[in-house]
């Protein structure tokens, strides 16, 4: 009884330690990509897109909070070391982690004989919670992006490009508080971002739960 007790604590450390192994490696890739998609995106297609933490929200919605912090730190943190820089724009990342693990939707569980009603309710159940989940991201995520941007300028000249700044000349130009035109310059990005983060990363944890199943 007693040798059974102990191969069975074996079995459960080895599976736990393997469990701990496969989960970094996702949350590896995930960052990895996501600064992939990113550079992408901005560098190659020239799109006045982030597009950041498609990976990041895919960890969130599959492996749950802290899983995802680590996914975001850690894609803030390789191009620091890369380029030998530091911002907080990170909280941005962590900001939205918080959100979808507090707001994402449970996964559609209704059986594939169910009637057509039925899955189209579901289905617009989850779109639903998924569109409200995007909107509380692209908001919260432009403000606090803006009020970073705010306070570090304040004691840091930026000598560099970013994407919001397509729309802060015109908004410049209106005479608007600095604060306002870095929160505001941000939501069409975000708009646009956000979307695809929140349902891409959505879908990509649907395809991680398959995997791991």
């Amino acid at each position: 009884m007693l040798m059974e007790q102990k191969k069975s604590i074996l079995i459960t450390c080895v599976l736990s330690r393997k469990n701990i192994i496969i989960l970094t490696a996702f949350i590896i890739t995930a960052a990895l990509l996501n600064i992939l998609l990113s550079s992408f995106v901005m560098n190659f297609l020239r799109f006045p897109l982030f597009l950041d933490t498609v990976f990041t929200a895919a960890i969130s919605f599959s492996f749950g909070i802290i899983p995802g912090i680590f996914t975001a730190l850690l894609t803030w943190f390789l191009p620091c070391v890369y380029y030998s820089g530091f911002n907080f724009y990170f909280l941005c990342s962590v900001a939205e982690v918080l959100i979808i693990c507090a707001s994402k939707p449970s996964a559609i569980d209704t059986p594939f004989y169910a009637s057509k009603e039925k899955i189209a309710a579901s289905l617009t159940a989850l779109v639903s919670k998924l569109f409200l989940l995007y909107i509380l991201c692209a908001v919260t995520i432009s403000v606090i992006g803006g009020v970073v941007d705010y306070i570090t300028h304040l004691f840091v000249e930026r000598n560099y490009y970013s994407v919001d700044d397509l729309f802060k000349q015109g908004l410049f130009m209106s005479n608007m508080p600095v604060l306002a035109v870095n929160i505001l310059s941000r939501l069409p990005i975000n708009i646009v971002d956000r979307f695809i983060v929140i349902f891409s990363g959505y879908l990509i944890s649907r395809g991680l739960a398959r995997i791991i199943k």
